[in-house]
This record gives structure tokens, C-alpha cells and sequence, in this order.
């Protein structure tokens, strides 16, 4: 059965990823204009909104499918583990933090809160069995992303944040381990000539 006209899923799912990817900007906003490097628990949750995007990703390109959703899922678990961790390292009177509080939270409590929300969006997603049958939209003469400008930017903007996450990580930690915490961009102070 087609249907004539897109399920508003796709348009969802678009929204969606520029939530993430404003996460992630405002993420490179604090590291850059701050000066406050992510420590190895940070990259690693920026990992998993990356996977979270990836999952939006799928379903813009190829259209609703309950395996996407499930990447998306699988990766939100996996951030908001990592997040209730470093809210656990530091929730101890005397322990510190890490990072400057935004409102009053630090950046791994509003990304456990993020993890959550992924969580809960991707679980209510799931219940419209509509977005899974095909629209006239989905045919390959409107391309891909159906035909929306919207989706085919928050592709593009997604993949552009996922490459400068590795690029960012690599000049942060070298090719080993990252320094807990980190205090430079290890990869350019071994690069720099010695004077």
C-alpha cells in the first residue's frame, strides 16, 4: 500500500537531529570558548549522540525502520550509562566536578537528562506503525531525504559534527589513551618542535 503524502515522522526525526546537533555545538561551544577540554567519560558520551544522530540519520536517508530506532536506543542507554556514572563520580559532597554548570547542572547531568529524553521520544516514535509504509514521497524521483530540505540539512550538519568529533578526539588523546583529565591537546604538544 502507498500513501500520498509523508508521514510526519521524517519531519520528526529532522527536529530531532538538529536537537542533537545543537547538543554537540553547544558541546564544542563550551570546550572552545571556555577552554574546558571533555575528559575521556565526555568523549565517550559524545560518542553516543553521534550514534543517537546516526540512528536519525538512517530513517532520514532510508525512511522510518524499527532498526534504526533501536541504534538510537541502544546508543542513548549506552550515553546515559556513561553519564550516571560521572554524575556518580562527583555526586559525594567533596569529590569536585568537572566543567562549568550550565543553570546550575554540569554537562554530564544535562547529558543523562538528554539520554533520558532520547529515550522516552525514540519509545513514543515507535508506537506510529504509519511512518514504516511507503509514500509516494519515498520513490527514487523525489531523491533522497523525501524531497525535504529540512532533513537533507540536518544530514549534512550531523555528518560534519561526527567528523569533527574524530578530528577533535584524535588532536585531544593522540593515537593512545586520553589523559584523565586532560590538559591540552596532546597530539599538537608532541607535534610542536622542541625550542
Amino acid at each position: 500500500m502507498i500513501i500520498l503524502a509523508p508521514h510526519p515522522s521524517r519531519t520528526l526525526n529532522a527536529v530531532g537531529l538538529l536537537v542533537v546537533s545543537g547538543i554537540l555545538i553547544a558541546a564544542y561551544a563550551f570546550q572552545f570558548a571556555l577552554d574546558e577540554l571533555p575528559c575521556p567519560l565526555c568523549l565517550l558520551q559524545r560518542v553516543a549522540l553521534v550514534g543517537v544522530g546516526y540512528g536519525l540519520c538512517l530513517n532520514l536517508v532510508y525512511g522510518a525502520k524499527p532498526h534504526h530506532y533501536g541504534i538510537m536506543l541502544l546508543s542513548a542507554i549506552y550515553g546515559g550509562s556513561v553519564s550516571v556514572r560521572q554524575i556518580l563520580l562527583h555526586i559525594v559532597p567533596g569529590t569536585g566536578s568537572y566543567g562549568s554548570p550550565v543553570l546550575g547542572l554540569h554537562y554530564y547531568t544535562w547529558a543523562g537528562l538528554c539520554f533520558f529524553f532520547v529515550i522516552l521520544g525514540t519509545a513514543v516514535m515507535l508506537l506510529f506503525e504509519g511512518q514504516y509504509k511507503k509514500t509516494l514521497v519515498d520513490k527514487p524521483e523525489h531523491g533522497r531525504f523525501g524531497g525535504q530540505p529540512l532533513a537533507k540539512f540536518a544530514f549534512f550538519l550531523m555528518l560534519f559534527l561526527a567528523a569533527a568529533n574524530i578530528v577533535t578526539t584524535f588532536l585531544e588523546c593522540g593515537p593512545g589513551i586520553c589523559d584523565d583529565p586532560p590538559t591540552d591537546y596532546k597530539l599538537l604538544q608532541e607535534l610542536k618542535p622542541d625550542g
